[in-house]
């Protein structure tokens, strides 16, 4: 499983390092058609993992793109749909919606008015929370209204039930999948910088982020099941450490933008 954020020339500083140019963008695609794997959305997969739905097509991959930056709704889903790539975006809906805010940074975005769009260009949306918190570090009612609100906003913009979400920064606990269950979605997708597999979990699914130096060569090593480790697989001390780290800075703090 892949993951996108900006395709541009010349983002702000804060996201260049996880950008992609259109030119390259458009190379990485070339190599996931090539590879010859079958490309699904995301409920497809969560469907499967979760024991229900239809068995998975051979060597399936996912394509997703978090936050919904401007290039999304126009050459981004352009690019995806000349190659016949369906693709899950997941919004943060603060970052979208005119008069509210969120924690990302200054960017160019989309609008949320633009979110069926991405649907008649074959996209899947899922939530991305309101504000693009750390949901780790947050307290009860905070992470219901982050997990809960978004969903809702979505919903009534594309008039149907939202099924999935992506956790901000990657950052989930036990106490945030299972608040994301409570709150009514089917999967949740992580970062772990791994492969995904049949054995994944379903609430915590691995996904491979694209920074401004991988190349089509990466891409194509990944189609083949190389270059990286295969989830699931248990958290790291280091990891470990860096979430009890960020926990203390944000009760000290308040919520913060991770980058």
């Amino acid at each position: 499983m892949l993951l996108y954020h900006a395709v541009m020339d010349d983002p702000p500083a804060w996201i260049a390092e996880f950008t992609v140019g259109p030119a390259e963008f458009a190379a990485q695609l070339d190599a996931v058609v090539a590879s010859g794997r079958t490309p699904i959305r995301i409920g497809a997969l969560s469907d499967h993992l979760a024991g229900r739905g239809a068995p998975l097509p051979p060597r399936p991959v996912v394509l997703t793109f978090d936050d919904g930056f401007a290039d999304l709704p126009g050459p981004t889903a352009e690019a995806l749909a000349l190659r016949g790539l369906p693709a899950t975006a997941y919004l943060t809906t603060g970052a979208i919606t005119p008069g509210l805010r969120s924690l990302l940074p200054p960017a160019p975005m989309m609008t949320l008015a633009q979110a069926p769009l991405l649907e008649q260009y074959g996209m899947e949306v899922g939530g991305h929370t309101v504000t693009h918190a750390q949901l780790d570090t947050l307290g009860a009612r905070r992470l219901r209204y982050e997990l809960r609100h978004s969903k809702a906003v979505l919903e009534d913009t594309l008039g149907h039930q939202v099924r999935h979400l992506a956790y901000p920064h990657g950052y989930s606990s036990r106490v945030v999948r299972r608040a994301a269950r409570a709150a009514g979605y089917e999967s949740a997708v992580a970062v772990r910088h791994a492969l995904s597999s049949e054995t994944d979990e379903v609430y915590r699914i691995a996904r491979l982020i694209l920074r401004r130096g991988h190349t089509a060569a990466d891409v194509q090593a990944w189609m083949d099941g190389a270059g990286a480790r295969v989830a699931p697989y248990p958290d790291s001390l280091p990891t470990v450490g860096w979430r009890l780290y960020r926990r203390a800075r944000a009760a000290v703090r308040g919520p913060r933008f991770a980058g």
